[in-house]
């Protein structure tokens, strides 16, 4: 893989920034994150073009939209269609090859990001998210739901995650150490992270956690004991593919979720067919309070889309405070939350460094005033548009992939039909 100098612009820290406007100790505005969300188009096995396609949504999420977390779709790093060739070892491995190519581009530089890989744990087959953070992997967190129904056969391929010694998933012990491949040059200095169901603290008080995909579906989701344990961002890489009127379902789960626990909300998804029969259909969101902020197209033949928003956590802890009976709950689950909490003292990920497009006017060397996002509406297609853009699209990605010059349609049994009325 190579990595082009001049699509990677300098970024500075949150410290540096301070210092350069006479500043000391730490951020005063931290209370503002910019997050970003993104539809990619994979490609299943493509583990070059998946990474740059992953490096470019990371640099535009950072250095376009200047946000200071990045969620990326579910596997996104070997692609989510690759079927049995989950049961190889060479796909694990060359996932992980991805993610030291992606340290080393500098994606996870002044950012914190989200990805989707497959994880070989003790012997088993997880599929996780690795949260990674100025070239160090701050959490793996595997999948606890499998997606069994309709098309989905992921416990073919892979094991729901048990917190070990309890049943409940901020239970028991938190979580295991997982050796990294010491191999690989962007794991030389760290030889362990974090495996299992946690969530992040960071020194200005921002809590991040995340669930996966199908996990969202469930009776008792995650999202639900994350925020009662005080998480105000959760982030759901997805590989949803379309189905007539899904849409709508998918987003009134995120924002019923938002809407009776608070925080904000990030879904991430594939787009487009990754060499299989399914086409994904994208639609990535960003929630707040039952508000929707950002949404991407759910129809395109374009490989990254990213799409942003700037938010004040302050409104999320306001509105959790305007609900007594969250308050009751959420007091009854601190013990175990405790525990699951993985405190990251050295970094910051509040919306300081790194104002908005639309927040970057500074003048006279004031710090620069933060806009936060206003809802946007809804955007669906109606079932019409719906089945004539869904198989237009994997059409186009079957032809431009397969590198065929076209598709042959035979039409004899037209001409028979003809040829009996006429």
């Amino acid at each position: 893989m190579s990595f082009e100098n001049d699509a990677k612009d300098e970024v500075l820290t949150d410290v540096e920034l301070r210092n350069s406007h006479g500043m000391s100790g730490p951020p005063t505005h931290g209370s503002y994150i910019t997050v970003a969300t993104c539809n990619l188009n994979q490609w299943a096995l493509d583990f070059d073009g998946n990474a740059k396609r992953v490096l470019k949504s990371c640099l535009i999420a950072r250095d376009v939209h200047g946000a200071s977390y990045r969620l990326g779709p579910e596997l996104e790093l070997c692609g989510y269609g690759c079927e049995d060739h989950f049961l190889e070892h060479d796909t694990f491995y060359h996932c992980w090859e991805s993610l030291a190519w992606l340290i080393d581009s500098g994606a996870t530089d002044g950012i914190l990001c989200d990805f989707g890989m497959p994880v070989l744990h003790c012997g088993a087959r997880y599929n996780c998210r690795v949260l990674c953070k100025d070239r160090k992997v701050l959490l793996i967190r595997p999948k606890i739901a499998m997606a069994d129904g309709g098309n989905y056969r992921e416990s073919r391929y892979f094991t729901a995650y048990r917190t070990p010694g309890h049943g409940h998933p901020f239970g028991g012990t938190p979580s295991d150490e997982h050796s990294l491949p010491r191999h690989l040059p962007a794991f030389q200095e760290q030889s362990t992270a974090p495996f299992g169901i946690q969530f992040l603290q960071f020194k200005d008080g921002s809590t991040i956690g995340c669930e996966s995909c199908e996990e969202l579906w469930t009776p008792q989701a995650p999202h639900i004991d994350m925020a009662l344990a005080g998480v105000e961002i959760v982030g759901n890489g997805s590989g949803s593919h379309h189905e007539l009127r899904k849409l709508n379902q998918r987003i009134d789960l995120i924002v019923s979720a938002t809407r009776k626990c608070g925080g904000i909300y990030l879904y991430a998804n594939q787009r487009g067919g990754d060499g299989g029969r399914l086409y994904y259909d994208g639609s990535a969101v960003i929630v707040c309070n039952g508000e929707l902020l950002a949404q991407a197209s759910q129809f395109s033949v374009s490989d990254v889309e990213v799409v942003a928003a700037t938010i004040d956590l302050d409104d999320v802890r306001s509105y959790r405070a305007s609900i007594p009976s969250f308050g009751i709950q959420a007091a009854r689950v601190t013990e175990d939350s405790s525990r699951s909490c993985i405190v990251c003292q050295d970094y910051f990920v509040g919306q300081f460094g790194r104002p908005s497009p639309q927040s970057r006017q500074c003048l006279d060397g004031a710090l620069p005033d933060f806009v936060p996002s206003k809802p946007v509406q809804l955007m669906v297609h109606t079932e019409e548009e719906e089945c004539c853009l869904g198989p237009a699209c994997w059409m186009w990605d079957y032809l431009r992939r397969s590198g065929a010059s076209g598709f042959f349609l035979p039409l004899s049994a037209i001409i028979w039909h003809f040829r009996a009325v006429f």
